[in-house]
């Protein structure tokens, strides 16, 4: 059986495992530090991450003048927004009620790309978005349970949810971009804005290895997780990325209790259930059927092999790489996901 999510998912898993090993040792290493500066210190080693993996004009599209203002939105919600309320809630609730939290930002990017790209979800897509929400639902009844001040920190990860699927589904349209200059851009402005922040709000000064460490996690939870994120966005549109991703709090969970996190409930391991069920459902989609491709003009990084690049070069290169190209009319069956070739209605 051909599955033609197989590929975007198993990126966005990558994203997921980087990320969600990332939530609890925030906890760990953060613990002391304000809110602010630990955004700041997390997207300075994202930073470093897009620095470093910046493609060359030919391997990959570059950002364009007309993306800043996407990229300004992005960094807003999610290197300020995100990563300060996720700061704040996990010093004031559980990291394993926080971790699985996290995994409504799935349901947030989901919902936004149905609206703003109208990509495709059917009966599968929708049943695994409301076990998502059942099991999100489950953890906020649990953690009312324990308390004002357990719900009051859950509800601010609630708050990172929210601005994280805003962030992802804006995210959707600089997909095609080199993911490397996405996770720089966002990554500056993000690191810039909560530095600032972190003065303004008097933060206390971390210790050398508290911001060491802070640093390193947000280099592969943050730097690295958004560079496979935006290659798996690229595979298979937002909303499906968005849910995937939501095994991330799993593994967030699992590393929690592996550190000494005993907070965990019956009703908790209930809403877990529910939201591993949403991701395999998820990860099995296989939808196909005759559809048409319009004249579309773009930049991307591509390759000749996968059905829908048959322009020609002299010689022809061998593997991917980026340049403007047309693609001219057709009409064909076969599997496909909504990725860059298939946003056509249904």
């Amino acid at each position: 059986m051909h599955w033609p999510a197989l590929r975007g998912g198993l990126l966005a898993l990558l994203a997921a495992a980087l990320f969600g090993i990332s939530t609890p040792l925030v906890q760990r290493i953060g613990a002391g530090v304000g809110a602010f500066s630990t955004a700041a210190l997390l997207y300075a080693g994202a930073a470093i991450v897009g620095m470093l993996s910046r493609q060359h004009v030919s391997q990959e599209a570059r950002l364009m003048r007309a993306d800043f203002p996407r990229l300004l939105s992005m960094a807003a919600f999610g290197a300020v927004l995100g990563p300060v309320a996720l700061a704040w809630g996990l010093q004031h609730t559980s990291g394993t009620g926080a971790s699985l939290m996290l995994t409504l930002e799935a349901l947030f990017t989901a919902m936004l790309a149905r609206l703003l790209y109208g990509e495709t979800m059917d009966r599968r897509v929708w049943a695994a978005m409301l076990l998502l929400l059942a099991g999100g639902i489950a953890l906020v009844l649990d953690q009312g349970r324990q308390g004002g001040s357990q719900l009051w920190g859950l509800l601010a990860v609630l708050v990172a949810t929210m601005a994280w699927g805003g962030d992802n589904t804006l995210s959707r349209a600089l997909a095609e971009r080199d993911p490397g200059q996405v996770v720089l851009g966002k990554a500056i402005l993000g690191a810039s804005a909560t530095a600032i922040l972190a003065v303004v709000a008097g933060d206390p000064l971390p210790t050398l290895g508290s911001a060491l460490g802070l640093m390193a996690v947000g280099a592969t939870g943050y730097g690295l997780s958004l560079r496979f994120y935006l290659l798996a966005q690229r595979a298979f549109g937002a909303a499906r990325t968005g849910s995937v991703f939501a095994f991330a709090p799993f593994i967030g969970a699992a590393i929690a209790i592996a550190l000494g996190d005993r907070s965990g409930t019956w009703v908790m391991a209930v809403g877990g259930l529910l939201m591993v069920l949403g991701v395999v459902l998820h990860l099995a989609e296989s939808h196909g059927h005759e559809h048409a491709h319009e004249r579309l003009e773009h930049e991307h990084a591509h390759r000749h092999d996968d059905g829908h690049h048959n322009h020609t070069h002299d010689p022809m290169p061998v593997g991917a790489h980026s340049h403007p190209h047309v693609h001219e009319p057709m009409v064909h069956a076969h599997p496909h996901v909504p990725d860059a070739h298939h946003r056509h209605e249904h």
